[in-house]
């Protein structure tokens, strides 16, 4: 199992040609082995975009998430990813977002696809990009 950051699941789902070929080969063997995960940090990302006109959908909002629901396997925050999320460098981004769900990758022994960036830089959290 693999986990994505938010736009890597919108990537997957709108514009699969921006993930890099590297990040498109491991999510396809992920969905054939074991999975592709997604904090619900990502749930909430995901409804903020649509809320605020940055992500257009054409169907409700519950519907949407309900299908990203049922499409990736949703981590849920725990004790251990909270404590974590906090443990990171001053290299790494701020953004309470990109914590939680790099924490949840590291939590749960995941590989993060991500294109941030920032994250990969930090060299805190195993990425594939």
């Amino acid at each position: 199992m693999i986990a994505v950051d938010t736009h890597t699941a919108i990537w997957l789902a709108l514009e699969p040609e921006r993930l890099s070929a590297k990040a498109a080969k491991a999510i396809q063997s992920a969905r054939q082995v074991d999975g592709v995960a997604i904090s619900d940090k990502t749930l909430w990302e995901l409804a903020m975009a649509v809320s605020r006109g940055r992500l257009t959908i054409y169907t409700s909002m519950g519907d949407f998430l309900r299908t990203v629901e049922q499409t990736f396997a949703v981590l849920p925050i725990t004790a251990a990813i909270a404590e974590r999320a906090v443990l990171f460098s001053d290299k790494f981004p701020k953004d309470p977002s990109d914590r939680i769900i790099a924490a949840t990758a590291i939590v749960h022994g995941l590989k993060l696809v991500t294109s941030d960036s920032k994250i990969r830089k930090s060299n805190e959290v195993d990425c594939i990009w």
